[in-house]
């Protein structure tokens, strides 16, 4: 019955885009716009998608954008977002995506590489010590432009990352050693890479349903969870936990892409207005992580619930455990990629 209703919700906003497009000059048959058309004002919203909630970045990183590309136009293109799954979930919004029938999709890098396996890059465990340099890297105009070429083979134009921070773990078991790791039932998403880092660690990795994840806490079928600061308290698992441990193993990107054929359609006036715009609702989504993130860890500490730091000596170790995963990972992803991302630390890892 869901998915009847799913489909039905899809049909009716792809018949607004259908129809919207062309007003605005642009035609799936034709690819091209006109130049009558692009001289006339957009009479329907180009959708803009996200399986996520009103309360998050995601959200906040897609509103931000839609109103920049407003403003920029002086109110000549307009696009309205639909969250929380509203016309599909991951896997359906890439599809539609590249088939250029929902034009703009916002989010997290992990579904997108079964469709493009070089975005695996990002599953290396424990590449960064702080979120800047997170930003820096992705921002780099080299390894961008790598990034860029692999979302341009799979279909689609690249605009920009936002974060939510990093990934991080949350337990009933204080963790002050490697071995405090060992057997605990933590649920992953089903990514054979984040499961390799849990194994690595000792602890037993259980892939479920994110809708099932409180009640496995509370009901103890699983021990720990692992996700960002923002959703552990927007779905309130800390309450479950004794204790949240800065991992911080993997960054939580948030990626903004815009359908190949969609983009390709546009005047380059409108292309440059949704890549400046891209842009700015980017770093303030960024701002806007940096704050909910110290606002999150205070909800935490007030509640109760312990925030633990491992030591340096525990992250080296954590490290030197996941250099299997990162030959793993090497040899699926580009060398050129890997080359750009690891920098330095590839020596380490030898």
């Amino acid at each position: 019955m869901k998915g009847k209703f799913t489909s039905v919700i899809l049909a009716v906003v792809l018949v607004v885009i259908t129809v919207g497009t062309v007003c605005f000059g642009y035609s799936k048959a034709s690819g091209k716009v006109t130049k009558s058309g692009a001289e006339e004002e957009q009479r329907y919203a180009w959708p803009l998608a996200t399986c996520s909630t009103e309360d998050t970045i995601t959200h906040i990183f897609a509103t931000q954008f839609a109103k920049e590309v407003e403003k920029l136009s002086d109110g000549k293109m307009k696009i309205q977002v639909y969250p929380n799954g509203t016309i599909g979930g991951d896997r359906e919004l890439l599809e539609s995506c590249k088939d250029g029938d929902i034009p703009f999709v916002i989010q997290n890098t992990a579904p997108q590489v079964t469709f493009m396996p070089d975005l695996a890059v990002f599953d290396i465990p424990c590449r960064f010590s702080t979120i800047d340099e997170v930003r820096e890297k992705v921002d780099d105009p080299e390894f961008y432009g790598l990034l860029e070429d692999v979302y341009e083979n799979g279909g689609y134009n690249l605009l920009g990352y936002a974060d939510q921070g990093f990934r991080v773990m949350s337990t009933n078991k204080k963790v002050e050693s490697l071995a405090d790791f060992k057997g605990q039932k933590i649920r992953t998403m089903e990514n054979s890479y984040h499961m390799a880092y849990w194994k690595a660690l000792g602890a037993s990795p259980t892939p479920m349903t994110f809708s099932e994840v409180y009640i496995g806490l509370q009901q103890g079928t699983i021990d720990a969870q692992e996700n960002p600061y923002e959703v552990i308290v927007s779905n309130k698992l800390y309450e479950q936990q004794d204790y949240v441990v800065e991992t911080n193993h993997l960054p939580h990107l948030i990626s903004l892409i815009v359908s190949e054929e969609f983009f390709d359609s546009l005047t380059d006036e409108q292309q440059q207005i949704i890549k400046e715009a891209a842009d700015t609702a980017k770093e303030y989504a960024r701002e806007q992580s940096d704050a909910r993130i110290a606002s999150r860890m205070d909800t935490i500490r007030e509640s109760g619930t312990e925030i633990i730091t491992p030591s340096e000596e525990l992250y080296n170790e954590i490290r030197e455990l996941c250099k299997p995963i990162y030959a793993s990972i090497e040899n699926s992803v580009s060398q050129e990629i890997i080359d750009a991302y690891l920098g330095d630390m590839q020596e380490e890892l030898q």
